[in-house]
């Protein structure tokens, strides 16, 4: 069976889908891969590496008829609807495909027959630790956070004794300490920076802790979401904690916001008026800017001047600022998710498997959920 990798269309995204060092994970099940030309360029991987692990190479002008052909197309973005319509009845896609942004895709991989499995809705199970790619790329983006925080602030992070004098450490605060909050903590941490964080989920204080970080505790309930993820807050919830926090916001020289409920629009967690009370000088990376933003006036993709002369940078496709390690985690995840429907050759999806029934979003030219 066939296995075909387009390269990625969108503006700003560097990823690719397979590496050339695990395609032999495939070859050795039977399995036969083709990728489009230049795929992996910006993840260091030449057409010549792919070729040397026994892969195909094909043109952008064949791009239609190896996608027609294919068995298997594996893509970090969703197909889009043009390339959709190349697909033979029974093709299985496998990427990045949330029902919140991509109901068009999703609609003409239906009616294609194609059975499109979605990296988003994958359960958080032990089993599929292994295809986790939400997890893998948000700790990308929690490494990135902290690197353009310290690239943005006009302080140094570490504390320096200097013949000049004592140099202090920056304050950092971290809102958020799932993955991509942990990695900023960590990363501003090896950085030197006096690091404290808060999350909506007592459970992660002793992560935080464990760190070296402080963890704020604020008189409110918890919001301990299932598969580990926060849930959503009542906006009375919400402005209370965004009261509780703004001294502490205050008192910050870098503030990094991750927080993120999936399939949902990010929480809003600071307003203008909190950032208005921060210093001269002071950073804010919100890394949810994509989903509607953890911070009032974030804009994906810019760094714009707010308040008292603070720098707020909103994230846009932030595991591609690193293409190598993201394609490099990402290419295991989606491998692994394949290798679970391969059987003497043969890809076949087994829907009594809790992993492919949760992530199929259409099949037999039906929806299964969402869009």
């Amino acid at each position: 069976m066939r296995v075909a990798v387009p390269a990625e269309s969108q503006d700003g995204e560097k990823r690719v889908a397979l590496l050339p060092d695990i395609i032999s994970k495939l070859t050795r099940v039977g399995l036969s891969v083709a990728i489009e030309t230049n795929a992996g360029l910006h993840a260091g991987a030449s057409d010549e590496s792919y070729i040397e692990q026994g892969a195909t190479v094909f043109s952008p002008s064949e791009q239609g008829k190896e996608l027609a052909s294919a068995d298997v197309i594996l893509s970090v973005q969703p197909l889009t609807p043009s390339q959709v319509s190349n697909l033979k009845s029974g093709a299985i896609t496998i990427s990045f495909l949330s029902t919140v942004n991509a109901n068009e895709s999703i609609d003409a991989l239906a009616k294609a027959g194609a059975t499109a499995l979605s990296l988003e809705a994958l359960p958080r199970i032990s089993r599929a630790q292994s295809m986790d790619a939400l997890t893998s790329q948000a700790l990308c983006a929690g490494y990135r956070a902290a690197l353009v925080a310290a690239e943005l602030s006009p302080r140094f992070f570490p504390l320096l004794m200097t013949a000049a004098g004592t140099v202090t450490p920056a304050n950092v605060l971290v809102l958020g300490a799932g993955v991509a909050g942990l990695q900023a903590i960590a990363t501003s941490r090896r950085l030197g920076a006096v690091v404290s964080a808060y999350d909506v989920r007592p459970s992660s204080a002793e992560e935080v802790r464990s760190m070296g970080a402080t963890f704020i505790e604020l008189e409110l309930e918890a919001l301990e979401g299932s598969g580990g993820y926060a849930r959503e807050m009542s906006e009375e919830r919400a402005a209370k904690q965004r009261e509780l926090l703004a001294p502490y916001i205050t008192k910050s020289h870098v503030l990094i916001t991750t927080a993120a409920v999936p399939e949902r629009a990010a929480p809003r967690l600071v307003t203008k008026e909190m950032y208005q009370a921060m210093a001269p000088g002071s950073v804010i990376v919100d890394l949810a800017a994509e989903s509607g933003g953890n911070v009032e006036g974030s804009k994906p993709g810019e760094i714009i001047t707010v308040g008292n002369s603070v720098l707020l940078w909103g994230g846009k496709d932030v595991p591609s600022q690193l293409p190598f390690h993201s394609s490099y985690l990402l290419s295991r995840n989606i491998v692994n998710l394949l290798l679970l429907m391969v059987k003497d050759g043969a890809i076949t999806p087994d829907f009594s498997d809790e992993i492919i029934d949760a992530a199929a979003l259409t099949h037999g030219g039906n929806l299964r959920k969402g869009s």
